[in-house]
């Protein structure tokens, strides 16, 4: 193999939990570089599997003991690594990274590496959350730039298909889908309204709406971690992937809170309790919460016999309040 041939493979893991209704993932800050998820090369003479690879990579970064692990997607594109003002991992004579991007669900713990920190999620795509309502940034700052990236398609068919793109990402004229996290943000990347564009391209960096459209992170770890969420808000739709966020024991506003802060919506109260009832994933645990104010809340569990009773026992989301 020629070294312009070369290729090398990477582990990434987007490690996600949900602490007071933030949902976070676990990233490596250094000072003077952007955000990172955890990654590193996978050794074949060293590592028996990419899962041992990633776990020890994850281990040697953050100090942290991955829980449930499962792979997300296999990242390629040219160019995955470039360095900021465009100094490009694929120019000539170096490798092309191939990278297995990872999803972990774990509680949150301090017993981490200093560079290692618990950052929400929605600081790097803020138009995701809907929990309080349409986020004002879509209105004032993204739909007119994206509504000037249609103006100024080359021709009228290249216009069409970004309309539509428009149309089906960001809910112009249709529902929001909650889903749809990784088709918004590379809708941003290409439309030149996220930092990473900029620095990939090595053009100069606007000030406004940029500034505004979420942190970037290095290489193209924000669009890793786009499609983990993607992921995880399908997901609990037909998998009780959620529990392995909770607490042993919770009532279920907790949980409930939980699903809406990974969803990004808000569900109905009554709605929400009688599908989870009616799907049997949890049963009570004859305990109450002792909060310090309102009044005691029962405790419940997860029943973990539902994997076998049930072929997709998730919570549907179509009970928005």
């Amino acid at each position: 193999m020629s070294t312009k041939d070369a290729i090398a493979i990477g582990l990434s893991a987007a490690i996600v939990s949900v602490e007071r209704e933030l949902p976070s993932v676990l990233v490596i800050a250094r000072k003077d570089e952007a955000d990172a998820l955890p990654f590193g090369p996978f050794d074949p003479a060293q590592h028996r599997t990419l899962e041992l690879g990633l776990h020890e990579w994850v281990g040697e970064q953050t100090r942290f003991e991955l829980g449930y692990t499962e792979q997300l997607y296999t990242f390629g594109d040219k160019g995955r690594h470039t360095q900021a003002g465009g100094d490009k991992a694929h120019a000539k004579g170096a490798q092309r990274i191939i990278s297995v991007g990872y999803l972990a669900l774990t509680r949150q713990t301090d017993a981490i590496a200093p560079n290692g920190e618990w950052r929400g999620w929605y600081r790097y795509f803020p138009w995701e959350d809907w929990r309080g309502g349409k986020p004002v940034l879509i209105e004032s700052a993204i739909l007119p730039a994206l509504r000037k990236f249609v103006k100024d398609a080359p021709n009228a068919q290249a216009g069409d298909t970004r309309r539509e793109r428009v149309r089906l990402a960001f809910g112009d004229g249709l529902p929001w889908d909650e889903e749809k996290v990784l088709e918004r943000y590379e809708l941003l990347y290409e439309a030149g309204l996220v930092e990473e564009y900029f620095r990939d391209s090595g053009a100069a960096v606007k000030t406004s709406p940029v500034s505004a459209l979420g942190t970037a992170m290095l290489y193209d770890h924000r669009r890793i971690l786009a499609t983990a969420i993607a992921r995880l808000r399908g997901k609990l739709k037909y998998r009780p992937v959620v529990f392995e966020l909770m607490a042993p024991s919770f009532t279920l506003l907790e949980l409930q809170r939980t699903v809406e802060a990974l969803a990004g919506l808000k569900l109905h109260k009554q709605n929400f309790r009688r599908l989870v009832s009616e799907q049997g994933l949890v049963e009570g645990t004859g305990k109450f919460s002792a909060p310090a104010r309102g009044r005691p809340a029962e405790l419940f569990r997860f029943r973990r016999e539902v994997l076998r009773e049930r072929p997709a026992p998730g919570l549907r989301l179509g009970t928005r309040r």
